[in-house]
This record gives structure tokens, C-alpha cells and sequence, in this order.
């Protein structure tokens, strides 16, 4: 606890003025942000290895960090300014997350990235982009998180499609936080059960060719 009050003092300090959260963000930090999303820690199973996609004011990440230090945790961020606070926070809490400046959709990312247990993101892009971007840093059976608003059926729904192009199984809509917030945390679920379609087709069409190689 000492440390979410420590963290909740330092957004209230430099949260405006580092263009990390708005105006009318200060009074409802706790709930709206800091509480919300601790609770996702309820969908990490022990000693995951997770990846905060478009990190941001830390968020979730440093939430995450604080309530489960066993996590390995990895917070990604492509602007300077942000990673430059992420890395202050971490250091000021002692925190034993990582922060790597970059996009989930970049080459290097991936790579370094590959193989994750969960991926989390807050505001970050409709289903369909974040699916693209982020079920590639999965594992087999790896768990995007992506934190939603009242329209996550919906957008679920609607991006059906792009999710399973880009390897994602039938997603889901959970709630965190039933009976401690107020407002309980809407997360979309989705699981890796494939790579993509496009990288699928590449090698079958390599299968193809060794059998043509083969029977000449």
C-alpha cells in the first residue's frame, strides 16, 4: 500500500504537467486508474512473463508490478518523455520491471519480445490493431489483456475477424474487481491459438514446394 500511495503521489505531482494523464484525472486517479487497474492482476497466473503494450502513465504495468512482484514485466512505450517517467517510477519504487522504448509492431520488438504469457493494454487501439500487434509477442496459448470500455462486446464482435487473421481464438469479456471497485474493470480476453494466417500460408506453401522438390 505504501508503495500505490507513493505512486499515486507522484501521477498527482507530474501527471499534468508530463502529459501522462488530463485535468480532471487528479481526483478520480485511485478508481479510474491506479485501483482499475491493479485488478488485472486477478487474470496473471504466478511468475507470468508480461509485456505492457503503449505503457504509457504506467498503466497498468506499475499497478501490476506493485501488487505481484513474482511477474516478470516488461513495459514498452515508443515515446521518450514517457519512458524517461516510467524509468524514474521504477526506480523511485524500486521496482524490478524493465522498460524498453519501441511498438509492439516493430521487427526488433518481436523479437526480443517473442514468447510472453500475457500481453496487457490500456486505451491503446481498437481490437482489431492491438490483435495485430500483440498476439505475435505470445506464446502458444498466451493471453492478450486488453483493458476495454462498455462497447468491448461489441468491438469484439466486430473484429472478429482481424483477431483470427491475426492467430487470436473466439475472445472473451471478463470483469475484474467484482466486489472491491465500484465499477469493476472490463478486460477482453483473447488467446493465441495460431500464428497468422499470411506467416500459416507461407509454409504450407514451403510444404508444397519441398513435396514438388521431392517427387522430382
Amino acid at each position: 500500500m505504501e508503495l500505490a500511495e507513493r505512486l499515486h503521489e507522484l501521477l498527482q505531482e507530474h501527471g499534468i504537467q508530463r502529459g501522462l494523464i488530463g485535468p480532471r484525472e487528479l481526483d478520480r486517479l485511485w478508481e479510474r486508474h491506479l485501483l482499475n487497474s491493479a485488478v488485472l492482476a486477478e487474470l496473471l497466473p504466478p511468475k507470468s512473463r508480461v509485456v505492457d503494450v503503449g505503457s504509457g502513465a504506467g498503466l497498468p504495468g506499475i499497478p501490476l508490478a506493485i501488487a505481484r512482484p513474482d511477474l516478470t514485466l516488461t513495459l514498452l512505450e515508443p515515446m521518450a518523455r514517457r519512458v524517461a517517467w516510467l524509468q524514474e517510477v521504477i526506480t523511485e519504487l524500486s521496482l524490478t520491471a524493465e522498460v524498453q522504448r519501441g511498438r509492439a509492431e516493430e521487427g526488433p520488438v518481436r523479437e526480443r519480445l517473442a514468447g510472453s504469457d500475457v500481453v496487457t493494454a490500456r486505451a491503446v487501439a481498437p481490437m482489431e490493431r492491438l490483435a495485430k500487434w500483440c498476439l505475435p509477442l505470445l506464446r502458444q496459448d498466451g493471453k492478450l489483456l486488453a483493458m476495454k470500455g462498455e462497447s468491448a462486446a461489441e468491438e469484439l464482435q466486430r473484429d472478429e475477424a482481424a483477431i483470427a487473421a491475426a492467430g487470436g481464438g473466439r475472445g472473451e469479456v471478463v470483469q475484474c474487481g467484482v466486489g472491491s471497485l465500484e465499477v469493476p474493470t472490463t478486460v477482453v480476453v483473447v488467446e493465441r491459438v495460431a500464428a497468422t494466417r499470411k506467416a500459416s500460408g507461407r509454409r504450407r506453401e514451403g510444404a508444397r514446394r519441398a513435396r514438388k522438390d521431392r517427387g522430382r
